[in-house]
């Protein structure tokens, strides 16, 4: 079956989430990849949701974070407040994230694009990436893989990845142990290596080369030994995704 750039991206972040685990998402790709994960290997995964929903039986995909779907059949209908309380407490183990800019060490700007007190761009800003990332053990970042996005230096940090490196979360008072997990992009899929913690890549994927890979990227990358390729996605994943998941094409008819 062939398949898109979109529902290749999904697959990656599905396969990503344990059974029995918590993964905190919003709307479109986070929540397809949880929902495909459910459907598949980890049909004991607790989705929350950011307005409150907590571990609902998903019917279809919801539109927003307070879609009525999010509180379907949930153990518990609660408060945004309460969620964050969750990740504080350490109880949320993945959390999705994207932002305008990303660099090498997993840091993320959504809030302007420019000089912060003269922004060329004003972006929507943290909302809770910041406090999602810096309290859930493992952040996945899915975004668009483009030189603009992978920056050397961002323009404004909002939401902490590793900062300037090892050791770096742990002297800002972050929790240690957390910290971003993986970058899945268009291209490739990133980890971090733990010398260094700064990305590298895990795994091409199939058509993909590293000379495509550096030449959307706006700074060195660095390659795992040895280097994986990107599982395609089986005709299971896609029949679900496509019939169950999101029959109406809301996320699987975006570009990837």
């Amino acid at each position: 079956m062939s398949f898109s750039a979109m529902e290749l991206m999904i697959c990656c972040a599905a396969r990503e989430l344990d059974d029995g685990k918590t993964v905190a998402v919003g709307t479109g790709l986070p929540c397809a990849a949880a929902m495909l994960a459910q459907r598949t290997h980890a049909p004991r995964l607790i989705i929350m949701f950011e307005a409150g929903g907590l571990a609902p039986q998903l019917p279809t995909m919801p539109v927003s974070v307070g879609d009525s779907t999010t509180f379907h059949r949930a153990v518990l209908a609660t408060s945004m407040t309460d969620v964050m309380q969750f990740c504080q407490r350490g109880l949320v183990d993945y959390t999705f994230l994207s932002g305008a800019q990303i660099d090498p060490y997993g840091n993320l700007n959504s809030t302007v694009i420019g000089p912060h007190a003269k922004p060329k761009v004003r972006l929507p800003g943290s909302g809770g990436a910041n406090d999602l990332a810096s309290f859930c053990w493992r952040t996945l970042i899915v975004m668009k893989h483009d030189p603009k996005k992978f920056v050397e230096k961002l323009d404004f940090l909002t939401t902490p990845g590793y900062l300037t490196g090892p050791g770096a979360r742990e002297a800002a008072g972050l929790p240690a142990n957390t910290g971003p997990h993986r970058v899945i992009t268009d291209l490739c899929v990133f980890d971090f290596a733990p010398t260094t913690r700064r990305m590298r890549v895990k795994s091409l994927h199939p058509g993909k080369t590293l000379e495509q890979v550096q030449a959307a990227t706006s700074f060195a990358i660095e390659v795992a030994d040895p280097l994986g390729l990107t599982a395609e996605p089986t005709p299971e994943e896609l029949t679900i995704l496509r019939t169950e998941v999101d029959p109406g094409r809301y996320i699987l008819g975006r570009a990837g």
